[in-house]
């Protein structure tokens, strides 16, 4: 029964999730068909209850009352809420591969599964498609679920060196003694993570590390360049006595999509500040890192621009589900040094978790959060096997002209403003942005109502936010399946009809 359910079962998903050339899905499912999924939900007080229903019947139920239920991010090219990446066809069959073969990619075992090489050859793949440097020097490289680890991760590492620096030598690390007692050691007082509008898993991160949230401090360039990190009070904050200090860059920003620094010479000035001070540099690159793979043509030269000099931190986040197109979860990080991670995530006195012998590739389970992995790294590894660098640099571009688009649209219609709309460097669609489009309904009655009216057309899909005390509508294009001439008209049409809509309410 196995062969024959199992390649039944995965034509009708097939045949479900398809959608054709040219169409898009819808970005919602409906609340009648959320509402059919719920009733569907197995009741505790039923007598049936636990019973089992069988591969066959509970397959029918998955298909016929949870599927209909579920939103259209992957198969919808204009679900532009959050940043959330659809998944490439070919990354969805090597997760499919994935769940089939069932890997544990937790311990190096050379002789054997390929699996730990395989993740090893992808992450090597990665730093040179976005041109961090040869692998020698980022020894430090592992997948994780998402940005979200991926900078605790870099927080931890970033906590372990910044004490460690301040312990006489031969000491032992922060992950062996605590963090309490290696502070106490160190005459640390206070562990800060200095930012610009920083992610808030940021401040999740602090917390699980031991800083405390209130360890991120913001340090804005100004009022109107929020997203800007001001470098002289930087360096005012690490010249506090019997203080270590993270600097966490913002690379790009969430909520506008730009970027904390403006350069090579804001990256040269942090890490000369940062070698002199004994702090960390940490960058969240999680979508805003792949501009660093666009073509090298004049309409993105500021992006080349802002993400000069990334490559001088000493940790990176990168997220493979979004820009990327692989299925979550999944994200990737890097840090110069293979023993700052195992200091902190080794696993001790376990023989029976032994690689056996030595090698380049750390066993992944002394390298990061998890003990038990996902073969997460098959799908990037597809994805960059199958599209090369001409390929994704290809998909990062259609992603930039289609956010630009909705931007454009966004600017020919009457009553709507793009954000920043003031200060010294208000929005430039040709230079400013990446893949995030912020922009506010003039009329404040239909600002407040915008992102409703938007997402209950179900044509597209936006996610709320602020921006100067005021409600704000968010675009954040980061499909493989972009279009830019369907987001331009898709968005003029929907925003045109929007506004005359309230007029006459």
């Amino acid at each position: 029964m196995e062969s024959g359910f199992v390649e039944q079962a995965q034509r009708r998903i097939r045949q479900s999730a398809a959608v054709a050339p040219g169409e898009h899905a819808p970005t919602l499912p409906g609340l009648e068909k959320i509402a059919h999924a719920r009733a569907s939900l197995p009741d505790a007080a039923g007598k049936n209850y636990l019973l089992g229903l069988g591969p066959e019947a509970t397959f029918n139920h998955l298909m016929d009352d949870i599927v209909p239920g579920l939103n259209g991010e992957n198969r919808s090219g204009r679900y532009w809420g959050f940043v959330t990446g659809s998944t490439l066809p070919i990354a969805e069959i090597a997760d499919n591969i994935v769940s089939a073969y069932d890997q544990n990619v937790q311990v190096h075992l050379p002789e054997q599964t390929i699996a730990t090489e395989v993740e090893d050859a992808a992450l090597k793949m990665l730093l040179r498609l976005l041109d961090l440097g040869e692998p020698e020097q980022w020894q430090g490289r592992t997948f994780t679920t998402g940005a979200t680890a991926s900078n605790i991760l870099g927080l931890a590492c970033g906590r372990e060196a910044v004490v460690s620096s301040r312990l006489a030598e031969g000491s032992d690390s922060v992950g062996e003694i605590g963090l309490l007692r290696a502070c106490m050691k160190a005459g640390v007082e206070e562990i800060q993570v200095l930012t610009s509008m920083g992610h808030s898993s940021l401040s999740k991160a602090a917390s699980v590390v031991g800083l405390g949230r209130t360890s991120v401090k913001s340090l804005p360039f100004s009022d109107a360049e929020p997203w800007r990190l001001n470098i002289d009070a930087v360096e005012r904050e690490l010249q506090r006595g019997n203080v270590a200090s993270i600097i966490a860059i913002s690379a790009g920003e969430v909520n506008t999509g730009r970027f904390a620094t403006t350069g090579i010479e804001d990256m040269k000035r942090l890490r000369r500040l940062a070698d002199q001070y004994q702090a960390w540099i940490h960058v969240d690159g999680a979508f805003g890192v792949f501009a660093r793979a666009l073509p090298a043509k004049d309409e993105y030269s500021s992006l080349h621009r802002v993400n000069a000099g990334l490559e001088l931190c000493d940790s990176l986040t990168i997220d493979g589900h979004k820009l990327l197109n692989v299925p979550y979860d999944n994200g990737i990080f890097f840090t110069r040094k293979s023993t700052t991670l195992n200091a902190v995530f080794k696993n001790p006195n376990a023989a029976y978790l032994s690689s056996g012998g030595t090698s380049q590739i750390q066993s992944p389970l002394n390298i990061g959060l998890e003990n038990s992995r996902r073969f997460r790294a098959l799908p990037v590894y597809a994805v960059l096997m199958s599209e090369g660098r001409e390929g994704i640099s290809g998909m990062m571009e259609r992603m930039v002209i289609t956010a630009r688009a909705v931007a454009k649209a966004i600017q020919s219609c009457d009553g709507y403003a793009l954000l920043p709309d003031a200060g010294p460097s208000p929005i430039s669609i040709e230079d400013d942005i990446h893949i995030v489009v912020l922009f506010r309904a003039i009329d404040d009655s239909l600002n407040r109502v915008l992102v409703q009216r938007i997402n209950e057309g179900n044509k597209w899909y936006v996610s709320g936010s602020s921006w100067d005390g005021k409600p704000a509508v968010r675009v954040a294009v980061s499909s493989w399946r972009a279009d830019h001439q369907d987001a331009f008209n898709t968005v003029k049409e929907s925003l045109a009809a929007i506004a005359q809509a309230h007029r006459h309410s």
